[in-house]
């Protein structure tokens, strides 16, 4: 009885890793969100998919585990990496203590390493991911990290920047940003990463302020090194001063 927690990048084959492409192919039953499940349905056709829709992860997760328990081979997919803001986590707490079912978790590319290469390099040196998305955490606490972070004069990598229900929180986490840093700290904003659409564009700290951002949006906003160099962001680490 094997479960597979894969994280499959951005949802594109050429960023997917062998090692997810190779259990994906030996799965009997995909399962996951079903926008994720339709990235990789083309490329796997022949298996059976089980979906959900978005807030019910532990449904997602009981349906894995018992399915794999028939005796199947099971993967459940998820955007980016697996064990960052993935299914990871509640995958091992849902199948608690009984090991009968293996679970082995696959690593994949997250956001914040697919978008930065495409604004080129924003994070070669410490950084901090942190999600806007109140759901499950308080935003109090997103609060505290934020200022935290920029503080400590981290970059800074935000996902979940906007939604329907949260208009205003890319705004609400700038001003608590702009708090600290100065105004025109280089930004980057990437939509879309590997997928059709893709698309970027740079902007100072103010400017992010009022973007026009959704769910689909990496946010970036570099440390007090990170430079605009041609038409790419990229935060030294100071290996040209050794």
């Amino acid at each position: 009885m094997k479960l597979y927690v894969i994280g499959i990048g951005p949802g594109n084959y050429e960023n997917m890793t062998v090692r997810a492409d190779r259990a994906l192919r030996e799965s009997d039953t995909i399962v996951g969100y079903h926008v994720y499940t339709d990235l990789v349905r083309p490329i796997y056709p022949d298996k059976e998919y089980l979906t959900t829709g978005m807030t019910r992860e532990a449904d997602r997760c009981r349906m894995a585990v018992e399915e794999a328990k028939k005796g199947k081979t099971v993967s459940m997919v998820c955007s980016g990496d697996s064990g960052i803001y993935g299914m990871a986590g509640l995958i091992y707490e849902v199948r608690g203590e009984d090991e009968s079912v293996e679970v082995e978790v696959i690593p994949g590319l997250t956001a914040a390493c697919s978008g930065g290469a495409v604004l080129g390099a924003p994070l070669t040196h410490d950084f901090a991911v942190i999600s806007l998305s109140d759901r499950l955490t308080e935003w109090s606490k997103i609060e505290t990290r934020l200022h935290n972070a920029a503080e400590a004069d981290l970059s800074i990598v935000l996902y979940n920047p906007k939604s329907k229900g949260r208009p205003d929180y890319l705004a609400k986490a700038c001003d608590i940003l702009l708090g600290v840093l100065n105004e025109d700290r280089l930004c980057g904003v990437v939509r879309n990463i590997g997928r059709e659409g893709q698309s970027h564009e740079l902007m100072t700290l103010r400017e992010l302020r009022d973007y026009d951002a959704d769910m689909f949006c990496t946010v970036f906003i570099g440390n007090a090194m990170t430079r605009r160099i041609g038409s790419s962001m990229v935060t030294p680490r100071g290996y040209r001063d050794v």
